[in-house]
């Protein structure tokens, strides 16, 4: 039977197809391993909350309460609500959901994007990484541009050399990265600076009720929110599990809620404690636990605890890196090779059937990357830019999955969902216009670009964002060709979650 003669659903026009699919997707959610609310707020936590944004908020002392709460509350919870929908219905991921919500070629846009932002995310996370092993070797080397441009290079190249070789290696390093790089190392670092407090002595920025409000200078003094957006980014990959929770519609928002208290308590303390001891203007947005850790620890006595925190972080930074390193990549080769998005070089597997090609393609553009913390002004300002762009980037995702989700909730109405958003269309608006504002601020450079031209900053970022978000996508959407569909060499188990 053609698909002109499929008969359709008289409440929706839902082919009949449609309809024995959806069923058997139900018959699959209904028999899905069961996990508590408890554990799928862990593992949020887990995946979301991490140290290494602390010194970008604590420049701002109290004020960093709201910085966080309010991205929390703008797009933190739409994006973990409308996700678990979107999860709940359609498997595949991102690229699933803006397919059949918009259209293929945006759907590509989407995933495309999540695996773009971490050509940049990547250099930012190992210029942290470089300047924590820093205070392992010599303090003074966290603000020297060509050793963090050494060390990105030297560490990305060896991660790129881990993972083609298709060793599954780190991944108990990473699954222990909560523990070792984050909670551990974030109570001490709130315990110690509460300890500092209560014997005495004075906090570097001011503790009183007037300075919960960041103080107003224009559009530059709320630039800082846009990180918060990336750091909160990722709440859509957990998404995926709301089929196993028991009652899906109950317990996925008080799972939520609970992750998203457990996040805001682990970006907002560590950030207070820095700011506790390390004045604004000679904090360090790469280096600035590592300066806190330091400082508690000399006035403690135990100067000889800060490499051993140093070791932690690195190590925990490391597994990660490790482990997500081929996954946005794996992602984009799926969803290539079966629609031909990409050139058959770059769809190519080596020997471990490790997407090789694209890592080291990737590589190049990174160690380009790296290069420019040689040559910026400071580390600082190479770290906020790099980060901004990352956030810009990733933002276009959410910008195209909520308007997804509207058009999925109006176009197919009865299609099987485990989980529905209350007020889905209102929760989407407001997610979408935050991410939008955040993509509009982004452009307003903060006090950490220093002195630098605001066109410059402007045309480095907004380059960036051009590049990796609008042209290149564009110009494989263009010149893709059938031949470069190979369908046949890869199974729909692997697609991308």
């Amino acid at each position: 039977m053609s698909s002109m003669d499929v008969p359709a659903d008289d409440r929706g026009g839902t082919p009949a197809t449609t309809r024995r699919t959806g069923s058997a997707t139900a018959k699959v959610i209904a028999n899905a391993p069961k996990m508590s609310w408890v554990t799928l707020a862990l593992m949020t936590t887990s995946s979301v909350a991490s140290l290494r944004a602390a010194p970008t908020m604590a420049v701002y002392g109290l004020a960093a309460v709201f910085l966080y709460v309010v991205p929390a509350i703008v797009f933190l919870l739409p994006t973990a609500l409308v996700s678990a929908e979107l999860a709940s219905g359609w498997n595949g991921g991102v690229y699933r959901w803006v397919s059949e919500g918009l259209s293929k070629p945006l759907g590509f846009l989407a995933v495309w994007c999540q695996f773009a932002m971490t050509i940049f995310y990547y250099p930012s996370l190992l210029a942290y990484v470089a300047s924590t092993i820093a205070y392992v070797i010599n303090p003074s080397l966290a603000s020297n541009g060509p050793y963090t441009a050494i060390v990105i290079m030297v560490l990305y190249w060896s991660g790129v050399w881990v993972s083609s070789r298709g060793t599954g290696a780190v991944a108990g390093l990473s699954s222990w990265g909560l523990v070792i790089g984050t909670l551990v190392p974030g109570t001490l670092l709130v315990v110690l600076g509460m300890v500092f407090l209560g014997q005495g002595n004075p906090s570097a920025a001011p503790m009183t009720a007037s300075n919960l409000l960041p103080q107003w200078t224009g559009l530059a003094s709320l630039v800082l929110i846009v990180n918060n957006f990336l750091s909160y980014s990722g709440m859509e990959m957990n998404a995926v599990h709301v089929s196993s929770l028991r009652n899906p519609a109950r317990e996925f928002p008080r799972s939520m809620f609970t992750a998203s208290g457990l996040v805001l308590l682990i970006f907002i303390l560590p950030a207070l404690a820095i700011s506790w001891v390390v004045p604004s203007s000679q904090l360090s947005l790469t280096a600035g636990v590592m300066q806190a850790f330091d400082s508690f620890f000399q006035y403690f006595g135990i100067g000889w605890l800060t490499p051993v925190i140093a070791v932690a972080l690195v190590t925990a930074s490391l597994g990660g890196m490790l482990t997500w390193l081929a996954g946005p990549s794996k992602g984009l080769l799926l969803i290539s090779r079966q629609e031909g998005y990409l050139p058959p070089f770059l769809q190519r597997l080596n020997k471990h059937g490790i997407q090789q090609n694209i890592l080291v393609t990737q590589g190049v553009v990174t160690t380009i990357i790296a290069l420019a913390y040689a040559l910026l002004p400071n580390v600082s300002s190479a770290y906020w830019i790099f980060s901004v762009i990352t956030t810009q980037v990733y933002l276009i995702v959410y910008l195209l999955m909520f308007v997804a989700a509207i058009r999925l909730r109006r176009t197919q109405p009865d299609h099987p969902r485990g989980y529905r958003a209350p007020a889905l269309v209102l929760t989407c608006v407001v997610g979408f216009l935050s991410s939008a504002a955040a993509m509009v601020i982004g452009f307003v450079p903060s006090s950490q670009f220093g002195n630098g031209s605001v066109w410059v900053y402007i045309a480095i970022v907004g380059g960036g964002l051009l590049l990796l978000g609008v042209i290149i996508p564009y110009l494989f959407l263009r010149l893709r060709k059938p031949s470069w569909r190979m369908p046949e060499e890869t199974g729909t188990e692997g697609a991308p979650a």
